[in-house]
């Protein structure tokens, strides 16, 4: 591949981005959803974020690991029993990286 070939699809793939990207920040005004469908959208990154996270708390090595000795999910489920009790997102993520961390080190 030459180097234009490569600089040219950086700047096309930017563009394309920033075309489809922004169409809702151009034009968003002139696109009414119902109140329904607004709810709705509102849960989306939240399920993103539990599609991408959810399968590696539950595989080690890839394979399906739900047992008591897979330190990655007893920490997320530790995270979330400290988010729900404190609602509190940087001191969930801490405690649950420091307590991945000290099973990892035990276990």
């Amino acid at each position: 591949m030459s180097e234009w070939y490569v600089w040219g699809a950086i700047v096309l793939m930017t563009v394309s981005t920033l075309v489809t990207r922004s169409g809702f920040f151009l034009f968003g005004h002139a696109v009414k959803l119902p109140p329904r469908l607004k709810h709705a959208l509102s849960y989306a990154p939240a399920a993103a974020m539990a599609a991408i996270i959810f399968p590696d708390l539950v595989s080690a090595h890839g394979v399906l690991d739900l047992s008591l000795s897979n330190p990655k999910l007893l920490a997320g489920i530790g995270g979330a029993i400290f988010f729900a009790a404190t609602r509190h997102l940087l001191g969930t993520i801490v405690a649950g990286m420091s307590l991945f961390t000290l099973l990892r080190w035990f276990m």
